[in-house]
């Protein structure tokens, strides 16, 4: 299993934001499995072409995500689990928790997140 990142110097995507999306998509899909060591920062900017501070920077953001994480000097890994499913989540529980707070009842809530995603969607 390796990693396969293609950077495009001539897209109107930041070659990082290129970067982060292709490892974010292969670690979702599963081509990346949990655990996969993903090469240093500095060997994937020298394999890319790219400036260190690029990979780096994608990293981070991989890392706030929840995609990768790092575990000090054993390198950086695909991390376990969806973050954006664990990011939902927390956001419909705190969403249920304030509209009870706010005495909604579940219909009522239920309709307003209709809205707000009909909104949001154009559905």
């Amino acid at each position: 299993m390796s990693l396969e990142i293609t950077v495009d110097p001539h897209a109107a995507t930041a070659p990082y934001e290129q970067l982060r999306a292709q490892i974010a998509e292969q670690a979702r899909s599963g081509r990346l499995p949990v655990g996969h060591k993903l090469p240093t920062v500095r060997g994937l900017a020298e394999e890319l072409g790219l400036a260190a501070n690029t990979v780096a920077k994608a990293y981070r953001a991989l890392e706030t995500d929840g995609v990768i994480e790092t575990r000090g000097r054993h390198g950086t890994f695909v991390a376990a689990g969806d973050a954006r499913a664990r990011e939902v989540a927390a956001a419909a529980a705190a969403y249920v928790d304030r509209a009870r707070r706010l005495g909604l009842d579940p219909a009522a809530a239920r309709t307003a997140v209709d809205e707000a995603l009909r909104a949001a969607y154009g559905n």
